[in-house]
Parts: C-alpha cells; structure tokens; sequence
C-alpha cells in the first residue's frame, strides 16, 4: 500500500505557526479513503450500497511538530477486523523520518437503517481482503 501525504496548508497552522491538532484526524481521514480506495474498495461504493462507516473511536498521540509547508506522510495499518469493528492504527512522518503524530481509530459498517452490516456474509472478498492486512 501507498502512503498518503498532505502537505501542510498555512490555515491548518495555529497562531503560533504549528499545525493545529484537530487537523491531525482529518487528514487521518483523507488517508483512510484513499487506504480503501488502494484496496478497490472506495467509500463511494460502499455509499452507493447504502453502507455508511462511522468513527466509533479515534486517539492520536502528538510526537512532534508540524508547520507550513511541511510534507507528511501517513501510514496505515490494520490492526484488527473480524467483520464488525475495524481497528486502524496511522504512523505520520515527516520528510526526515521524524515521527510526528500516532493514531488509531474504530469503525463499524452500518445501512442506512443504522444496523450493522454483517460484512463477512455480505462482503466475503472484503472481510478475507482486510483480514490478510491484519498486522498484530
């Protein structure tokens, strides 16, 4: 899998010229569609069947700075599925390898009902797809 980078806009940065921490979850964000995009199974098609997957739990944990304009690149690994709650864990490093943010985060399939989508019975190539990615 390809990481994902984002470059560091100058709104994202605070007063004090460091990239504020709530940005740190939307570009985890950015990196898990294109993560499920890599894998063929992009959130459009998932909204196009009537499957939502929402955040259940997210976490980050803030190693170093970041400012305008630094690259950061985003490293997703999956930690846990089996079929229900999908446990993601994101590595972010800037261009010298410093580690600069690590988080993780839950999600769940629901319809558009909001009942959990059983997805190794309805979805078995993505279940055995996400379950060969499972790093322990």
């Amino acid at each position: 899998m390809e990481k994902y980078t984002h470059t560091v806009k100058y709104y994202e940065t605070d007063r004090m010229g460091f990239t504020h921490h709530s940005n740190y979850v939307r570009w985890m964000e950015e990196a898990r569609i294109d993560f499920m995009d890599q894998l063929g199974w992009g959130y459009r098609e998932f909204e196009d069947k009537g499957i939502i997957s929402p955040v259940t739990s997210i976490s980050c944990k803030y190693k170093h700075t970041t400012t305008f304009p630094d690259v950061v690149h985003i490293e997703i690994f999956v930690r846990e599925f089996r079929g229900i709650k999908l446990k993601l864990e994101y590595v972010m490093t800037d261009d010298n390898g410093n580690v600069v943010c690590e988080a993780k985060s839950e999600h769940c399939f629901l319809d558009k009902d909001g009942k959990i989508v059983m997805i190794k019975r309805e979805y078995p190539d993505f279940f055995d797809l996400l379950n060969k990615l499972v790093v322990e």
